[in-house]
């Protein structure tokens, strides 16, 4: 079969190339997929340049989460069939073949676009654990940066379904309209000088108690610097691919806490049964059009590398994907 290999770490664009493996072999509990589309996500292209939380042994497929089809079933599988369309976590998934733990797979309705399909679990997840462990309570006020993105776009909306009231910072003024025709309001742009002022207006003077940095650079300060008292910040990207830049007034005078968070790492706030049935929520959230998560641009497994490139690009209405031959 054909798969998608890394052999060092590097730039994507130079390390990435294309070529033939052996068909995998499902083990007890799990199966094997035959690939529809595999999203590309920040932490695939971290995992391929060697700056993730982890490195993988090489030479490595890529790939963390994808869209496909049960091709094979392992020893003690009952959950699934075969023919089934199903979506999750998965590794090595930038194959025409990827292995999965089938617990870890999510079977799908028809009426769920491949699009949405293929991004269902990840950013999702991670968008309703990150609020969950804000610890914030309806008519609070927390701020998020790159809320144009995917998760922010999240995060906004399912915030409004609990009453939590959401700052969304973005760098583009045009990017204000987008958020608007989605039905997320409360947005403003860093172009302009006085964005910060603007920021407070929109709350109304109202304390901001958790921030979320998807940046870093000097936009963690900037965030640092709306927060109440005792407030938190909390990374969880680094888009500008800076170190975290803040000023100890910030942490010291408002008793400021900062913290990460991985989406790799196991919940220790949430349960595993809460999880599935979060995950349960956004499958019928999609199958009943609620949930929309779209493609920008599709490439063959091998184009992979150009995949990767036009990943980086600024301004996409959408991710990056990569399809099954």
């Amino acid at each position: 079969m054909k798969a998608v290999v890394f052999e060092e770490f590097g730039s994507p664009r130079k390390v990435l190339k294309l070529e033939e493996r052996p068909l995998p072999e499902p083990g007890p509990g799990q199966v094997r997929v035959k690939l529809i589309l595999s999203p590309i996500h920040n932490h695939d292209l971290m995992i391929v340049t060697g700056h993730y939380g982890y490195k993988p042994p090489l030479p490595h497929v890529p790939g963390t989460e994808a869209l496909g089809v049960v091709d094979k079933l392992g020893e003690g599988v009952t959950n699934l069939k075969l023919g089934q369309r199903v979506t999750g976590g998965a590794s090595a998934a930038w194959a025409e073949y990827y292995l999965a733990g089938a617990q870890s797979l999510v079977p799908l309705p028809d009426g769920i676009d491949d699009a949405t399909a293929c991004q269902l679990v990840s950013m999702p997840l991670s968008a309703w654990r990150l609020l969950g462990e804000l610890q914030v309570e309806a008519g609070e006020w927390i701020v998020q940066n790159a809320a144009n993105g995917a998760v922010g776009k999240i995060i906004a909306k399912l915030a409004a379904e609990r009453g939590v009231k959401v700052l969304n910072i973005v760098r583009r003024e045009a990017a204000v309209a987008e958020l608007a025709a989605e039905g997320i309001g409360d947005a403003v742009s860093s172009e302009h000088e006085d964005w910060q002022d603007r920021a407070r207006a929109i709350t109304g003077g109202a304390p901001i108690r958790r921030a979320l940095d998807s940046v870093a650079g000097r936009a963690s300060d900037e965030l640092l610097d709306l927060v109440a008292e005792e407030g938190w910040l909390i990374s969880f990207g680094a888009l500008s691919g800076r170190p975290m830049q803040i000023n100890a007034d910030n942490l010291l005078f408002k008793r400021a806490v900062v913290k990460g968070f991985w989406a790799a790492k196991p919940s220790s706030f949430h349960t595993p049964e809460q999880i599935r049935g979060a995950i349960v929520e956004f499958v019928g959230k999609a199958a009943r059009g609620e949930l929309k998560l779209p493609i920008a641009e599709v490439f063959p497994l091998e184009q992979a590398a150009e995949a990767a490139q036009a990943s980086n690009e600024k301004g996409r209405q959408g991710k990056i994907a990569i399809r099954g031959s």
